[in-house]
């Protein structure tokens, strides 16, 4: 769900985590229908009777056989408050493609979709010819990205990094009540809205990180509309914002890496000491889950060789280390277009529904008590080799932590695809752990769970064995 900084890897593609429901006027017949329409609203972004359409197309800048166009949807899907948003729209031009329209979709939340066009389209271009590939940048991304300057400067594309208290506040300041209409089933309606002004009865969803989170959301919500979905680095629907999960696999992670280099030592166990005498934990974690997404065999090649940062830290030499979590930190150089870290706040604090605190409808004077409470309740086995200080300071706790109550996501009515799925996730991805893949593709029935040994975060166009698990399950 994050993504590296921008200065360090700019070659690497970013990845990179209520009460009030957007109800109708009338008792629809089911939980499902309530749900979809309670997330699409009443309003539509063009004149009554006519649909959403595309507009301004023209050819796509650099990209070829592509045409880039805007989809104008509703800012607030109640109706209540008038105002529009414009999403840039980038579609392939083979709309007779043989087996119909692929919607890809990009991480964070607050990575764009269309600037991402070239890259995503060259990593899945074997893909190309037998669908119509469509990108959409996600509202608050990209051209239309929310800007909160201070916020972006701290944390940039992080997950882990923890915002000041004072960047978030400021952010919500700026973005006043209009904080209300980021939540993921904002973007399920505009994504339902795509597919009408596409005018495609069906569509393939492939969702990569946040992605993934969308895509399910998007075939709860509208089931009859996806013929098949691919799910590249899985998030839950109820994410964990402590990590637990993650934080106790990396031990396994930087074993797994030790013993392939004979490093010579417990990695794990020096991990354990320096996080306990430094205590540097969540910058630590931070280090190396970027180390997942990078290098996730840990060789220190055109990397930070975590192994021996490790090791020199665990000996009383922990300066190297501190200085690549320092290198690692700060977003002055990951602009909102590239990552917009206030929609990403905006976004996952409004999803959380396993906050410790509950849902983003809790007033923030409840939100501490409850934060000391969940880390005197972790257990040291659970995130070991970290500590539960780790787990409740890491950037998405403290950050939602001071994020102001905000109308939460809408939830689905359950929570089974019934639709075929592929699920791929690397063993070594700490950014979303394996585990989270484990759970959801229990709950498919139709699912299928490929584990990609040695890899992190993001498979598609980074591995052939990833690769070839979605050419089969796309394509035969």
């Amino acid at each position: 769900m994050r993504a590296p900084r921008a200065r360090h890897w700019a070659g690497i593609v970013l990845i990179g985590v209520v009460c009030a429901m957007l109800g109708p006027a009338s008792q629809p017949a089911s939980a499902e229908m309530a749900f979809a329409e309670a997330t699409a609203g009443s309003v539509t972004a063009t004149p009554a009777g006519s649909g959403p359409q595309l507009t301004d197309s023209r050819p796509c800048a650099g990209v070829a056989s592509f045409t880039c166009s805007y989809l104008t949807v509703p800012r607030d899907r109640t109706g209540r408050t008038p105002g529009t948003l414009r999403l840039p729209v980038a579609v392939a031009d083979n709309a007779a493609a043989p087996r119909g329209t692929l919607l890809m979709l990009s991480g964070g939340p607050g990575q764009p979709g269309v600037g991402l066009l070239p890259r995503i389209s060259q990593r899945v271009s074997y893909l190309l010819n037998d669908y119509r590939m469509v990108m959409i940048d996600q509202r608050g991304t990209g051209e239309g990205a929310i800007d909160c300057e201070r916020l972006q400067a701290e944390v940039g594309s992080s997950d882990i990094t923890p915002p000041s208290p004072e960047a978030v506040r400021e952010c919500a300041r700026q973005l006043g009540g209009n904080r209300h209409h980021y939540t993921t089933a904002d973007t399920v309606a505009d994504l339902e809205d795509l597919r009408q002004a596409l005018n495609v009865s069906r569509w393939t969803l492939d969702g990569v990180s946040y992605g993934t989170f969308v895509a399910q959301h998007y075939g709860l919500t509208f089931p009859g509309r996806v013929s098949r979905m691919v799910l590249d680095s899985v998030v839950p629907l109820d994410i964990d914002p402590l990590y637990v999960a993650g934080l106790h696999r990396t031990g396994w992670m930087l074993r797994q890496a030790c013993r392939e280099q004979n490093c010579g030592f417990d990695p794990a166990a020096a991990l354990a000491d320096v996080v306990r005498r430094y205590d540097n934990g969540v910058g630590v974690f931070d280090l190396i889950v970027i180390a997942s997404i990078i290098d996730p065999k840990l060789t220190g090649e055109g990397y930070f060789p975590v192994l021996t940062l490790l090791r020199l830290a665990a000996q009383g030499e922990p300066e190297p280390l501190n200085q690549a979590i320092a290198a690692i930190q700060g977003g002055e150089e990951t602009s909102p277009a590239q990552y917009s870290a206030g929609l990403h706040v905006a976004t996952l604090c409004a999803d959380l529904v396993r906050a410790p605190w509950g849902n983003s409808m809790a007033p923030l004077w409840r939100r501490d008590a409850a934060l000391a409470a969940a880390e005197q309740n972790l257990s040291a086995k659970q995130v070991w080799p970290f500590e539960p200080r780790t787990a409740v300071g890491n950037g998405v706790v403290q950050g939602c932590r001071h994020w102001p109550p905000a109308r939460v996501n809408p939830q689905p009515p359950h929570d089974r695809l019934t639709m075929p799925v592929l699920l791929i996730n690397g063993d070594r991805d700490l950014s979303t752990p394996l585990e989270w893949a484990v759970e959801r593709a229990a709950r498919m029935p139709r699912g299928k769970l490929v584990i990609i040994p040695g890899m992190g975060h993001s498979i598609q166009g980074r591995n052939a064995a990833g690769d070839q698990a979605v050419r089969q399950f796309l394509l035969h």
